[in-house]
């Protein structure tokens, strides 16, 4: 409860540091403007063309389906890759024969392309809800496991000498020690993989499901949309910046307030 409270309480200040992330937006909005000026709607619909096809389709029901079912599979494949990357990871750092073995998987899944997992997860699933969530926590996996081993790792051992040489309660240990550090590590790599599992999903649905963005994006490909495709394609895009600006960011800003007190 305080938790939420210091949230919502630090909310306004905020998005009010956002001016910066929408000057840059705006400035994207203005280059958009000029390249469909420079090479018509039939290649690149204008901002506002884009956003009125949007408008078209949440008004005809068509949007929200879709845009929920993509969020949901591309939620649920990243949830899965938070909980067994950070746990792995976690548990390799502790120990250095773990890191030192987890190494080379670790290189193996980063170098390995998402359509190979794809064509792999179709295989396995199907054209199922299995095949974009597995295809997003495999992609995304690799990253979370080695952000909280770096954070792990990287732990100051003079750092840790000191709080048992004080003999500080294991709580605070915890949570004023080994936390602080650990998430500042994980936070990146969970907003990194998040990407990543935006990226991913759409694209596992363009080629695997009958549903979704990507599913709605072939359809619009089919018929040479470019409109709805650029419609699509910003959707995806918002509820994405929605979830890690309105959710993930604000959590580390509270979780890596320490920093601001050492200072």
């Amino acid at each position: 409860m305080n938790l939420l409270h210091s949230w919502l309480r630090g909310l306004p200040a905020y998005l009010w540091s956002g001016w910066g992330a929408l000057a840059s937006l705006f400035l994207f909005l203005t280059l958009w403007e000029a390249g469909a000026l420079y090479y018509g709607a039939l290649v690149l619909p204008s901002p506002l063309e884009t956003f009125a096809r949007l408008q078209q389709l949440i008004a005809e029901g068509s949007a929200w389906p879709e845009l929920l079912t993509t969020g949901r599979r591309a939620l649920l494949g990243f949830a899965l890759s938070v909980v067994v990357g950070s746990t792995l990871g976690l548990a390799a750092g502790v120990s250095m024969t773990a890191s030192m073995m987890s190494r080379p998987l670790v290189t193996v899944l980063m170098g390995m392309p998402p359509i190979a997992w794809l064509v792999l997860a179709m295989l396995w699933f199907g054209a199922s809800d299995g095949t974009p969530v597995f295809t997003v926590f495999i992609a995304s996996f690799p990253l979370i496991f080695v952000g909280a081993l770096q954070g792990t790792r990287t732990l100051d051992n003079q750092l840790k000498d000191m709080a048992r040489a004080f003999r500080l309660p294991r709580r605070m240990l915890f949570f004023d020690v080994y936390l602080p550090h650990v998430v500042s590590y994980l936070f990146p790599a969970w907003i990194t993989a998040l990407g990543m599992s935006w990226k991913v999903v759409v694209m596992a649905e363009l080629l695997a499901t009958q549903d979704g963005v990507g599913a709605a994006l072939a359809v619009s490909r089919s018929h040479l949309d470019t409109s709805a495709t650029m419609a699509w394609i910003v959707a995806v895009v918002g509820l994405l910046l929605a979830v890690e600006y309105l959710l993930l960011e604000p959590i580390k800003r509270e979780v890596e307030r320490w920093r601001e007190v050492s200072t």
